[in-house]
């Protein structure tokens, strides 16, 4: 079973580890990952979060993604 999770990036692309109270580590599908972040995004962005990555695993599936809404 795969297990797939985020990876919160600074604006120096450094991974940030101080994420809101509450964030789960992981999640049991790649739909509920995306799901969560685009519920949560605003919050992580708050706390210092300014992209993300998408892992299964340890593979990269995407990212860095921007939680900066467009100019």
């Amino acid at each position: 079973m795969s297990g797939w999770t985020w990876r919160y990036e600074g604006t120096d692309g450094s991974v940030v580890t101080e994420v809101p109270e509450g964030t789960p580590e992981s999640f049991p599908a790649q739909a509920d990952a995306e799901s969560w972040i685009g519920e949560t995004w605003s919050s992580l962005l708050e706390a210092g979060v300014d992209a993300v990555s998408l892992l299964e695993d340890e593979r990269e599936v995407y990212g860095p993604m921007s939680l900066h809404p467009p100019a």
